[in-house]
C-alpha cells in the first residue's frame, strides 16, 4: 500500500513535469500543485486508456496511457491557471 502511494506520487511528479514542459511559457503554480495535477492526469489517462478503450493487455510500460496522462495533466494545469486566474508568463 505504501509502495503504491510512493510510486503514484513519483509518477505524478514526472507526468506533471512533462505536462509543464509541453506547455508554452512559464506556469505560475507550485510544485505541490504540479504533482497533484500530474497524479490526477495519470489516473485519468490510465482510466481512459484501460477503462474506456479496454486496452489493458500491455507487457511493460504503457506508453499510450502515459502520453494520455501527460495530455490530461497539461489540460488540468491550463484549467487550474484559468480557474485561479494565474496566467502563463511568456
Amino acid at each position: 500500500m505504501i509502495t503504491t502511494i510512493i510510486v503514484t506520487v513519483i509518477l505524478g511528479a514526472i507526468i506533471g513535469a512533462l505536462a509543464r514542459l509541453v506547455l508554452p511559457g512559464k506556469q505560475n503554480i507550485s510544485t505541490v500543485v504540479t504533482v497533484i495535477l500530474g497524479i490526477l492526469g495519470a489516473l485519468i489517462g490510465s482510466w481512459v486508456w484501460t477503462g474506456l478503450l479496454n486496452k489493458s493487455d500491455t507487457g511493460g510500460i504503457d506508453w499510450i496511457a502515459l502520453i494520455i496522462g501527460v495530455i490530461v495533466a497539461a489540460a488540468l494545469i491550463v484549467g487550474y491557471g484559468a480557474v485561479t486566474d494565474k496566467k502563463q508568463v511568456r
